[in-house]
């Protein structure tokens, strides 16, 4: 039996984004690597969960003054796990978290996370990795 391959992942690494103030994301929006490059973070919103969406963010440039938040819309549905290179610790865990936090003191440029949405259970899947010790975390401020 021949195996057939998806060009989904590729055709995602493709369209390229850079953000550089806070921002709100729509479904049309899915699909794309957004860059976090400026010297200050805000806060990018996640689109309502919808089936098919796919983000991934990635450190661009260092940010020296706030961290850059990834907020879910809808809150509490954020799980997975983020590899961090510089702990003991195997990754930070994510189980029903409202954002992801790249932290202004501890980004590495190329630190990323990738987000997908699992709409038959209502969350979004994490995975990321970073290189310090708590270069990103998985927050539920509320």
């Amino acid at each position: 039996m021949a195996t057939t391959y998806s060009n989904d992942v590729l055709t995602m690494l493709q369209k390229t984004e850079t953000v550089a103030a806070a921002t709100t994301l729509t479904a049309a929006d899915s699909g794309k690597v957004y860059i976090l490059d400026a010297a200050a973070g805000a806060t990018i919103t996640l689109p309502a969960l919808a089936d098919g969406l796919r983000f991934r963010f990635v450190v661009g440039a260092a940010f020296a003054t706030t961290n850059w938040v990834i907020a879910s819309a809808e809150g509490d549905n954020i799980n997975g796990i983020i590899a961090d290179m510089g702990s003991t610790v195997a990754g930070v865990p994510a189980a029903g978290e409202d954002q992801i936090n790249f932290v202004n003191s501890a980004e590495t440029i190329g630190d990323y996370v990738d987000l997908i949405c699992d709409y038959g259970n209502s969350q979004w899947l994490v995975s990321g990795m970073c290189t310090a010790n708590g270069g990103i975390t998985a927050t539920d401020p509320s």
